[in-house]
């Protein structure tokens, strides 16, 4: 297993999707590791199981949820919880992650008053009772695992607004303290930001776009910060007869992962690896999935992008302080929270 620790060099992987499976396997590219989304794999066995076994003998495999709705206020599902569990005991992944949304909640129809899941990353609101729920939840995955557990920034379309006398945190400090109450890392994907930062302007926001991710980097505490996600993402125009009046609503930004990291998205990486260091870095793709030559150069281009940005930032005072203290302390936290679950001292 490689080392998870490293300020040499960025550690970077790509999202294995079925169309490449096969050849992935053939020509094992140079990779540092692989993401797969955890509920694919979900069961006792079967061909897709098989395969990420055959994946997780060359590299290793980070598991990623998208259905656990860890800000739920119907509570986590047992079951889902249950099968991410047994998975991490036999692939015994690098890094096991799920989104800061929910997506179960209580329906009550004709049938009566049951749970059902929307199949989304629904966004939560940063009040201190979702934060709250988020904690409680991601300390009851962390306890039943045995291993600390990293947790996503979500693409929005819709906002929260408070109710009466409620205050909302911003969304940096909900996530930096979701991260210091429950010592669980930070999945910081750019790409995200990004988005909700261009979908922003519907609302009214002015200002810059990429100088507002910068500026939420850098009201990240770096030693949260345990993997980074790139991908693209695309423009949707309001079409003819949506009843949308001229100029109301320009597009909105979709996060498809359907396409290259666009030229800002790398400019708000360099930033984030000149702030967070050598963080294991993903190329997402998701949707019109290309050939995997076309993932593979945009392994490469992060390893570019983040060379240069390690060089600039051990030129710097923080820097060269980082290189200096070993391993992150994200990596030495995820060893704390394992020895704090196994009953042993820290």
């Amino acid at each position: 297993m490689p080392a998870l620790c490293t300020h040499s060099d960025t550690p970077l992987g790509i999202g294995w999707r079925h169309p490449h499976y096969r050849e992935l396997l053939k020509h094992l590219p140079k990779l540092d590791f692989l993401e797969v989304h955890s509920e694919n794999f979900f069961g006792a066995g079967g061909a897709a199981l098989a395969v990420l076994e055959q994946g997780r003998a060359h590299y290793p495999i980070s598991l990623h949820g998208v259905g656990l709705s860890l800000g739920s206020a119907a509570g986590l599902d047992p079951w889902h919880l249950d099968q991410l569990a047994q998975l991490v005991q036999r692939v015994d992944p690098v890094r096991v992650s799920d989104h800061a949304s929910f997506a179960r909640g209580r329906w009550s129809g004709t049938a009566g008053a049951q749970t059902i899941h929307a199949a989304d990353l629904l966004p939560i609101p940063f009040s201190t009772e979702a934060l709250d729920t988020l904690c409680a939840h991601v300390r009851q995955v962390q306890d039943r695992l045995k291993r600390r557990f990293m947790v996503e920034n979500v693409s929005s379309y819709v906002r929260w607004l408070p109710q009466p006398d409620e205050t909302l945190w911003t969304e940096t400090d909900f996530l930096n303290q979701l991260a210091a109450r429950t010592g669980c890392a930070l999945l910081v994907d750019v790409n995200n930001i990004f988005v909700n930062a261009l979908n922003a302007r519907l609302h009214g926001e002015q200002g810059d776009p990429v100088q507002h991710c910068l500026d939420w980097l850098d009201h990240i505490a770096p030693q949260h910060v345990a993997e980074i996600h790139l991908a693209g993402h695309c423009h949707v125009r309001p079409q003819p007869g949506d009843g949308v009046a001229e100029n109301e609503l320009d597009e909105i930004i979709v996060d498809d992962h359907g396409s290259r990291v666009c030229p800002e998205v790398w400019q708000i990486y360099h930033h984030a690896i000149r702030r967070f260091g050598a963080v294991s870095t993903l190329i997402e793709w998701d949707t019109d999935i290309p050939a995997l030559d076309v993932l593979l150069d945009e392994a490469a281009q992060a390893r570019t992008v983040a060379a240069s940005s390690l060089k600039a930032r051990q030129s710097t005072p923080q820097g060269a302080a980082a290189k200096l203290s070993g391993c992150s302390t994200a990596d030495s936290g995820q060893a704390q929270t394992l020895r704090h679950a196994q009953g042993l001292p820290a």
